[in-house]
């Protein structure tokens, strides 16, 4: 994987990162305050970091991964970004604050981390539409 593809994964990486730190925090420091927020918070760490995982790794199951993932993390921003903007209420946010105590990685379609929760996801399916594994003599063999 080089350029534009290694960046992609880089920046899976550091969201990964992110959303798995603020996650843990919010769970072990103050979970009943938003709790159905929070435990959303940690499940956009681990589509993060599955994600990260099956754009490194090679193979077409790897890469129906990363698809599935991706398209799960773009379905979560749009609408964990729409409930926290209209109806934050709806999953346990007490404003619609992107950088307050109860936010998550989703929250106000990711204007907490710059928006990139909104972009990165088109951004990794474009390249996945681009990238499709290249498939082995043997596969081939086996499908002829």
């Amino acid at each position: 994987m080089t350029g534009i593809g290694r960046v992609l994964v880089v920046v899976y990486g550091i969201l990964a990162l992110a959303a798995t730190g603020r996650s843990v925090y919010q769970i072990m420091d103050h979970f009943q305050v938003a709790p159905v927020a929070f435990t959303l918070s940690a499940f956009s760490a681990v589509i993060y970091i599955v994600a990260t995982i099956a754009l490194i790794a090679p193979g077409r199951t790897w890469y129906r991964v990363a698809w599935t993932t991706i398209s799960i993390e773009l379905a979560g921003v749009l609408i964990i970004g729409t409930l926290s903007t209209f109806a934050p209420a709806a999953i346990g946010m007490a404003a619609i604050d992107p950088f307050g105590d109860d936010s998550t990685v989703w929250s106000a379609y990711g204007a907490g981390y710059l928006f990139i929760p909104l972009v990165l996801p088109v951004l990794g399916m474009l390249w996945l539409a681009k990238h499709r594994p290249v498939a082995s003599s043997s596969s081939t063999a086996a499908e002829a």
